[in-house]
This record gives structure tokens, C-alpha cells and sequence, in this order.
């Protein structure tokens, strides 16, 4: 790597560092105006908090009034992408990560709370001989409904479908497809009840 390649990546690096932790409403402002540009699509009234990441901004389409808060990571880079609908509020340290392959799909209206993880590629893990780390990946989807409550500490892994107006109680790890109007908890999530029953 020359000399001046190597100073043109780290100003890059301060430059995207000053973005992502510049405080206060005009870090917000500031934010908003620089993801907009490089995001394939992004639509009105989106709010990026300190230290929120963004990878493969190229691949990721935001609608309207979604806010992103602090130190949540999206990540889309390396053939992934990332749809999110409208009315979207995505809480602290969260990661939706699509990159090597996947795919994540929000619908309108969905809440994510705290520390909750989407990945929809996973470690390829079916050799002995070579450490996993090694071994690449295998990208999946991860398709959100409309009108959506996701708790706090929720995993969510590759190729599951969370169907529109159904709540994933906090702590659950989803490992398959939840049917739309159902309450689901625990490790793996299991159906708690209807939402609809008795309607």
C-alpha cells in the first residue's frame, strides 16, 4: 500500500468517525444528510444516532420516519441487502446484519427494542478439517411483517418469516417461521398464544 493510499484511508476513517459520534441535534442533522446520500434509497424524516454504523450503504433502502438509535450497526455489504419499510423505530445496539449473501426484508410500522440481533448469513460450519472461520458463508433471508413488536435481547437467525402483528417476547431466539397474530417466546421461540383468538 503507497504512502498516499494509506493517508486517504485514514482521513476517510476520521472523516466517518466525526460523522458517526458528532453529538447533539446538528450530529443528528449531519447524519441524516450524509447517509441519505449514499444509501440506495432513503426516505423522509430518517434519525441516525451517535455511533450508529452503517456497511454497504449502497445495498440498503430506508423508507419514511425511521429512526436508528445509538450504537445499532446495519450491514449489508458483500452482496446483502437491507429493505426497510416506514414507521420503523430500531432501539439501542441493535444489529441487522445482511451482509455475505443475505437478505432482510422489514415491513411498515415494526418496533425493535434494545439489543436485538437479525443475521441473516451464517458461518459455514460442515467441514472438521478447516476452521470454521475459514469455511465462508452462507447467506439466507429474514422477512419482518407489518405492524411487528420485537423485544429486547431478540436473536433472530436466516430463512425465518415473522408474520405481520405479531410480538417476539424478549430474550426469544427464532429459529423458524412465526405465523402472523402470534405472541412467541423463549429459546428456540415457541408459540405463547393468538393474538386474534376469540376476534
Amino acid at each position: 500500500m503507497s504512502i498516499g493510499h494509506f493517508i486517504a484511508r485514514q482521513i476517510k476513517a476520521v472523516y466517518i468517525d466525526c460523522v458517526t459520534w458528532f453529538p447533539g441535534g446538528l450530529g443528528y442533522k449531519i447524519r441524516a444528510y450524509v447517509y441519505r446520500e449514499k444509501l440506495a434509497g432513503c426516505g423522509q424524516n430518517v434519525a441516525f444516532g451517535p455511533g450508529v454504523e452503517v456497511f454497504g450503504p449502497e445495498n440498503i433502502v430506508l423508507g419514511d420516519n425511521v429512526s436508528v438509535f445509538r450504537l445499532s450497526r446495519i450491514a449489508a455489504h458483500n452482496g446483502g441487502s437491507i429493505i426497510v419499510g416506514n414507521n420503523i423505530s430500531i432501539n439501542t445496539n441493535t444489529t441487522l446484519g445482511a451482509a455475505d449473501g443475505g437478505t432482510i426484508v422489514i415491513g411498515n410500522d415494526v418496533m425493535i427494542a434494545q439489543n436485538v440481533v437479525l443475521r441473516a448469513s451464517d458461518h459455514g460450519h460442515d467441514r472438521i478439517d478447516i476452521p470454521m472461520m475459514k469455511q465462508g458463508h452462507t447467506g439466507g433471508e429474514i422477512i419482518i411483517g407489518d405492524d411487528v413488536w420485537i423485544g429486547a435481547n431478540v436473536v433472530i437467525t436466516r430463512n425465518v418469516r415473522i408474520g405481520a402483528h405479531s410480538i417476539i417476547a424478549a430474550g426469544a431466539v427464532v429459529t423458524k417461521d412465526v405465523e402472523p397474530y402470534s405472541v412467541v417466546g423463549g429459546v428456540p421461540a415457541k408459540l405463547i398464544k393468538k393474538r386474534n383468538a376469540g376476534h
